[in-house]
């Protein structure tokens, strides 16, 4: 069907690499290896619901300022090629997907659903009145190695806190530079980022402290979860690309932008899954 190629599509539905590796990573963490079927099943379909409804919202309300930045003024809602109903439709059925999957995973989960959804809800708003947005962001995406881990414990433990804060400072990270090619729209039009407000160097070197603190984070991860050899490997494989990433940006090129935040992102998450597997199983 063509309305469903296009939400897709419009949701980039395929960068849910970027989060779902961190609930599975989570989840072989909590567990201590394989968390079980039922488990992985359901941290899955609430991961898909989380996603599709948070990038539904975001398409909604940035609707009218993707239609007047030409980077963005091609997207779906801006050409009609989708409704504002059919998408928020989506997202509905996106949001009651999260809360039955958390409903089967556990009390805890469910408890802790709708302040998720406030967060995935509120994330696309923050833009309109703070720079700190790009930290909102990564909380939020952060969200995902929280919920990875009650889903198994039915608790809180000191590496989720620790994961958590490195999923929010490297998608902060990222966001950062992201945010780089936008800075002339975002002030003229009002909108809030950290580039906008303190420039693109700033910006940029900003990015590169928020991944320094990302590897330190994964660092502190294996050592309180006694990670082996295999996950130190992969810790070292996501710094380089980390560097990389940074080398291809500079206050004045940003012209393979695209290429750093998709591709290299979307590398580290799945490597830093399977070095957590690696390690936990070695």
């Amino acid at each position: 069907m063509p309305a469903v190629r296009h939400f897709l599509d419009a949701i980039k539905f395929e960068h849910t690499v970027f989060a779902l590796p961190f609930a599975y990573v989570a989840m072989v963490l909590a567990a201590d290896g394989w968390p079980g079927g039922r488990v992985l099943i359901w941290v899955t379909l609430a991961m898909v619901g989380a996603r599709t409804l948070a990038m539904s919202v975001n398409r909604v309300a940035d609707r009218f300022i993707d239609a007047a930045n030409p980077r963005t003024a091609r997207r779906h809602l801006p050409t009609g090629l989708l409704t504002s109903l059919q998408v928020t439709a989506a997202a509905l059925l996106s949001g009651a997907l999260l809360l039955v999957s958390a409903w089967m995973l556990n009390p805890l989960c469910l408890a802790l659903a709708p302040l998720a959804v406030l967060f995935l809800v509120g994330y696309s708003y923050t833009k309109r009145f703070t720079w700190l947005s790009h930290w909102i962001l990564g909380f939020t995406d952060g969200i995902a190695a929280a919920g990875g881990w009650i889903a198994v414990r039915a608790a809180f433990d000191p590496p989720v806190y620790v994961l958590w804060f490195a999923l929010t400072v490297w998608i902060a990270g990222f966001d950062l530079i992201y945010a780089c090619q936008d800075v002339d729209f975002d002030r003229s039009h009002g909108l809030h980022s950290m580039p906008a407000r303190f420039g693109i160097p700033a910006a940029l070197t900003t990015a590169r402290v928020c991944h320094g603190l990302t590897i330190a984070a994964f660092a502190l991860l294996g050592f309180l979860m006694g990670l082996g050899l295999l996950y130190w490997l992969g810790v070292l494989v996501v710094a380089g690309l980390l560097v990389y990433e940074h080398s291809l940006v500079s206050p004045s090129d940003l012209s393979r932008l695209d290429v750093a935040f998709f591709n290299v992102n979307g590398y580290i998450a799945v490597i830093l899954f399977l070095s957590v597997l690696g390690g936990r199983l070695a």
